[in-house]
């Protein structure tokens, strides 16, 4: 078996994981504890492995886009982009432990996740390194 025919296998595979990633992402805008970015990332990887449509329309969106971008240029997030994602991550959390969820697994349960998505945040995900030029 070729390397191409392997890739046209997989193709359908990774097309599915990335669009799997992209809806995780777009729930982890609105549900606390879920991080949306990695699995932006994800996404892009792996549209950029399996169909250049799927990776294109992905960049072209306004609001999945400015993260993919930044991250691949900076060959990570910066620190304050890290910085901010926890904070808002984790005022969702307490927002909902405090004023909506009333059952004590599902607090827990969202507040394993929050832990889960810092610690991806904070050591997973590489922190880009930005001169003092692009600071400004």
């Amino acid at each position: 078996m070729t390397r191409n025919s392997r890739m046209n296998l997989l193709k359908p595979i990774l097309v599915s994981f990335g669009t799997m990633s992209l809806g995780l992402g777009i729930i982890g805008i609105v549900v606390p504890g879920l991080p949306a970015t990695p699995f932006f990332l994800l996404s892009a990887g792996l549209y950029l492995r399996s169909s250049e449509k799927l990776y294109q329309k992905l960049l072209s969106n306004k609001w999945m886009s400015y993260y993919i971008v930044q991250y691949q240029t900076n060959k990570g997030l910066t620190k304050r982009s890290k910085i901010g994602a926890i904070v808002v991550m984790w005022s969702m959390i307490a927002i909902s432990c405090l004023a909506f969820i009333t059952s004590i697994p599902l607090k827990t349960g969202v507040i394993l996740a929050g832990l889960i998505g810092t610690f991806v945040m904070g050591f997973l995900i590489p922190t880009a390194h930005l001169s003092n030029d692009e600071k400004k």
